[in-house]
């Protein structure tokens, strides 16, 4: 994977151009293997490329990479999967190629297709092209966001890059806070795109390319299968021949998903560098490294890593499946204080504020896999597309309860509910949960709990879907702020009437929580140590798939994710994986009343909040003090809140 970051302006080139190493420079760790850049005095343009070298390690992959007549440019981050098959068919249109790099294929394809190359792509992107002929830049990011894309645009100028870091780099730029994107952020732990934590600075939106000329800006969705719906009739299953009732159809269903997902694993398994698999011993990442290696000729590397913490661990679990398979697993057991040493570093990862607490975890595993291979395959993306999330059938759930409860009536149940102690509450649950039903059984229960209640007082499927998923609600952001979160895009994300309720969340989350925070997670945890993750379940083919299997085989027996469950068990045990869902978690309630409570007393101080004027310290400390005490568990509010306060001491 690579790094990218550029510029056009009208008035700045001296300025912007004398920056642009520092930029380079600034996404090192993306591309430790080479470093480029490219000026053009007289069009006022300038690229910059860090490289880790995947794809033909030579020097003929160099980048900023030219057309052979020197008239187009391009930078290039990511790795295009069917570059072989795009290459075949550009040489026969008479292209010439002088490496074995996708970074060619891309370029050459945009020279012979233009922007329709982009619906070609089957892959992971971010890029720049800037097209002399023309005098145009264009800007493309992939169908689903995996790999990011920033942009700084003030008057006549545009800065563009893979992290806000090296926009950051040039001289002039303002780094004055969005006042909007602060409520955003403690309502959902991260920022939803197009907002960054910046005003003037933004993200491009997965699917979507950004083309300037002459001072005009133009973006506008290139994904042709950005509007994949999820059919809702009758033909949604006989398109596949998908009975409930046939096992011979669930047989030819499985017999499908697992030819894509060979088909894609292989694909996404060519490099010339190192590679293995970041095992966690869930469903998903269980799945994609018993693919690799099926598809292996020798033991594939799986990684994983522990925590002592027991209901945070899942290392025993992948160290059995790692046996069973035969990989060749490297195991690492982190100290506590080794995970909390990592905290201060992740205002610097991630650049703008952050808060989903296994950002730690993905860091770490991240950081041993880095140490042995260049590329790592994951299970990311398995849970938006396969149903994975327990807020899928409960928000069902609660959309059936709401048919039979009158609203006074819930309005009571939540009050006597929210008032019960919460570590009585677990313990009830403890001692009840061997006789519950599957859909019933869960981990990390005490936040769950929190979520319920919260449900339980919302109005319709958008509030439903906000209590399941916001860190402070919006009633919460306003008195800590004054302002209430607004994200237009999130609500035009919910035009989904007539759908079912699982397949209408599954769409909000692929098009906001799966860009905007989980694949910002593990982009920046991965390239913190110059590890490119591939996610194969996001392929353009397992994504087709997948968007044509009706509910009935994503959920099934109080279960997400049905299908591949059937599936692994071609490969494993049932007893390896028939458990309930963890997570990659860390035990932050714990750590908030223990080692890091001097930590949340310093920065969560009454004084220190009133100094800086940004939160009501009172609704804070009310916050911190609940929690201390156990009588409410607040982790996840209180983790946003330091994340802000390391990240505020860290860039301003």
């Amino acid at each position: 994977m690579c790094g990218i970051v550029g510029f056009i302006t009208n008035s700045q080139f001296e300025v912007f151009s004398h920056a642009l190493p520092t930029a380079v420079a600034s996404l090192a760790h993306r591309g430790p293997d080479d470093a480029g850049v490219f000026t053009d005095a007289a069009a006022a343009v300038g690229l910059g490329h860090r490289r880790l070298s995947i794809l033909d390690i030579t020097p003929s992959g160099h980048q900023p990479m030219s057309s052979d007549d020197g008239t187009v440019q391009i930078v290039y981050n990511g790795e295009i999967y069917n570059f072989a098959a795009l290459r075949a068919d550009l040489e026969s249109a008479g292209r010439h190629f002088k490496s074995r790099s996708d970074t060619e294929v891309v370029l050459k394809a945009y020279l012979e297709w233009g922007y329709d190359c982009l619906n070609r792509f089957n892959g992971m992107f971010a890029l720049a092209i800037w097209d002399g002929r023309c005098r145009e830049l264009l800007l493309a990011r992939d169908r689903v966001g995996i790999k990011p894309l920033y942009y700084y645009l003030s008057g006549e100028n545009l800065i563009f890059a893979s992290e806000l870091k090296a926009i950051l780099a040039f001289d002039g730029v303002s780094g004055r806070i969005n006042p909007d994107a602060l409520p955003l952020y403690l309502h959902y732990q991260y920022i939803p795109a197009p907002h960054t934590i910046y005003r003037s600075m933004f993200k491009l939106l997965p699917g979507h390319c950004l083309r300037y000329a002459s001072g005009d800006v133009h973006i506008t969705s290139w994904n042709a299968l950005s509007e994949i719906r999820r059919e809702t009739s009758a033909s949604d299953g006989s398109n596949l021949n998908m009975s409930d009732a046939s096992g011979r159809s669930l047989s030819r269903v499985l017999d499908g998903l697992q030819d894509v997902l060979i088909q894609t694993v292989s694909t996404q398994m060519v490099s010339d560098a190192p590679i293995g698999a970041l095992l966690s011993g869930g469903v998903d990442s269980s799945l994609i490294t018993a693919l690799m290696q099926h598809e292996s000729a020798s033991p594939v590397r799986t990684f994983s890593i522990g925590f002592q913490d027991a209901g945070y661990d899942e290392a025993p679990w992948a160290a059995c499946i790692a046996r069973y398979l035969g990989t060749r697993h490297t195991e690492l057991y982190v100290r506590q204080k080794d995970a909390l040493a990592v905290i201060p570093a992740l205002p610097m990862v991630y650049d703008e504020p952050f808060a989903d607490a296994s950002a730690l975890a993905s860091v770490l595993v991240h950081r041993l896999a880095g140490s042995q291979v260049k590329v790592a395959l994951s299970g990311d993306g398995g849970d938006e597309q396969f149903c994975g999330y327990t807020r899928y059938w409960a928000t069902r759930k609660m959309m059936q309860w709401r048919r039979y409860l009158p609203h006074a009536l819930r309005k009571g149940i939540y009050a006597v509910l929210s008032q019960a102690p919460p570590d009585a509450v677990a313990h009830i649950y403890r001692l009840l949960h061997p006789a519950l039903p599957k859909a019933a059984q869960t981990v990390n229960f005490p936040e769950k709990w929190q979520k319920l209640l919260a449900q339980m007082d919302a109005a319709d499927i958008q509030a439903l879907y906000r209590a399941s998923v916001c860190v402070w609600d919006r009633t919460s952001v306003q008195r800590l702020t004054g302002r209430f979160p607004q994200s237009g895009r999130f609500e035009r994300c919910f035009s989904t009437a007539g759908w079912p309720v699982m397949s209408a969340l599954l769409r909000v989350d692929q098009q906001t929580y799966l860009p905007d925070a989980m694949l910002v997670k593990v982009d920046r945890a991965s390239m913190a140590s110059a590890l490119e993750v591939r996610v194969p379940f996001l392929d353009n083919r397992v994504a087709a798939f997948a968007s044509r299997l009706p509910e009935s085989w994503l959920y099934k027996d109080g279960q997400g994710k049905y299908i591949l469950r059937k599936l692994l068990s071609r490969y494993l045990p049932d007893s390896l994986f028939d458990r309930p869902k963890a997570g990659f978690a860390v035990p932050v309630s714990k750590w908030l009343r223990g080692e890091l409570r001097p930590m949340l007393l310093d920065y969560l101080s009454y004084d220190r909040l009133k100094r800086e004027g940004i939160f009501n310290p009172a609704v804070v400390s009310a916050a911190v003090s609940d929690h201390l005490s156990g009588r409410v568990n607040h982790p996840h509010r209180l983790w946003a809140l330091m994340m802000w306060e390391l990240w505020r001491d860290a860039w301003l």
